[in-house]
C-alpha cells in the first residue's frame, strides 16, 4: 500500500508555493518523499518558504517565476535544465482574486486574472510536458480548479471564467498527453481557510452562508487538500486522467 503513495525519487514543481495552499501542497508532497521545486513571484517570500522546508529536512529549491510572463517561465525551465532538474509532477496553483461587478471590471483586471490562472497553467504545463515527452518519463499534472469551475457567484466573473477554462484545459491535456503516460487531473477546493479568503472569513454574513450551505457546516482546512494532492501525484492515480476532484465538504452535492 505504501508504494501506491510513495513519491520518493520524484521531483514536483508547485507554482504560487511560497504561502497558502501552495505551501501546503509542497509540504505534503515533500512528506511523501518528493523533491520540491517552489516557484513564486516574490523572491523574498519564496526564499523564506524554501528555508522553512529545508529546516524540516526536505529536499527543496526555489525559482522566481511570474506565471503570466511567458519569458520568465521559459527562462525558469531553462535554468532548471541547466541545474539538471527534471520535473515529474506539476501543481499549477498560482492565483489571485478580483471581486467586482462585471459592468465595473476594466479589461486590464479581467486580463490579469485570466493570464495568471488560465494562461499561466497552459504555459507552465506546456514547458513541463515538452520535457516529459522528450525524455519519455511520464508525469503528473495537478491543476487547481474551484467550485466556480461548476457554479457561478456574483462579483468574481474573471476568476469563474478562468477556473472553468482550467477544467477544460485539464481535459485537453489528458486527451493529448495520455499516450505518453502523462496524467492531468485537477483539484477543486471548496471554501478553505486561507489568506486569500481572509476578508470573506471575517465577513459575518458570508461566513454564515458558507457554513449553512455546506453539509459539514464549516470551512475546509488547508491540510484537508494534501491527501488528494498526494493521491493525484502518486502511482495510485495512474489510470485516472482528465478528472476534477472537488474537496468541498459536499457543497456541490447539495446545491
Amino acid at each position: 500500500m505504501h508504494e501506491l503513495f510513495d513519491l520518493t525519487g520524484k521531483t514536483a514543481l508547485i507554482t504560487g508555493a511560497a504561502r497558502g495552499l501552495g505551501f501546503s501542497y509542497a509540504e505534503g508532497l515533500a512528506s511523501a518523499g518528493a523533491t520540491i521545486i517552489l516557484s513564486d513571484i516574490n523572491s523574498i517570500v519564496l526564499d523564506s518558504a524554501v528555508n522553512k522546508l529545508k529546516n524540516k529536512g526536505y529536499k527543496v529549491s526555489g525559482y522566481v517565476m511570474d506565471v503570466s510572463d511567458e519569458k520568465q517561465i521559459i527562462d525558469a525551465f531553462n535554468s532548471m535544465d541547466k541545474d539538471n532538474i527534471q520535473i515529474d509532477i506539476v501543481i499549477n496553483n498560482a492565483g489571485i482574486q478580483h471581486r467586482q461587478p462585471i459592468i465595473e471590471i476594466e479589461l486590464k483586471d479581467w486580463q490579469r486574472i485570466i493570464d495568471i490562472h488560465l494562461t499561466g497553467t497552459f504555459l507552465v504545463s506546456r514547458e513541463a510536458a515538452k520535457r516529459m515527452i522528450a525524455r519519455n518519463s511520464g508525469g503528473k499534472f495537478i491543476n487547481i480548479c474551484s467550485l466556480t469551475s461548476e457554479q457561478a457567484r456574483p462579483t468574481v466573473a474573471p476568476y469563474t471564467a478562468a477556473k472553468g477554462g482550467i477544467k477544460m484545459l485539464t481535459k485537453s491535456m489528458a486527451a493529448e498527453w495520455g499516450l505518453f503516460n502523462i496524467q492531468a487531473n485537477a483539484i477543486g477546493p471548496g471554501y478553505i481557510l486561507t489568506d486569500m479568503n481572509e476578508a470573506l472569513i471575517k465577513d459575518q454574513a458570508f461566513d454564515s452562508w458558507v457554513k449553512n450551505s455546506n453539509p459539514t457546516k464549516r470551512w475546509g482546512k488547508p491540510q484537508e487538500l494534501i491527501g488528494t494532492a498526494i493521491f493525484l501525484a502518486a502511482p495510485s492515480s495512474d489510470y485516472i486522467n482528465g478528472q476534477v476532484i472537488y474537496v468541498d465538504g459536499g457543497w456541490l452535492a447539495v446545491l
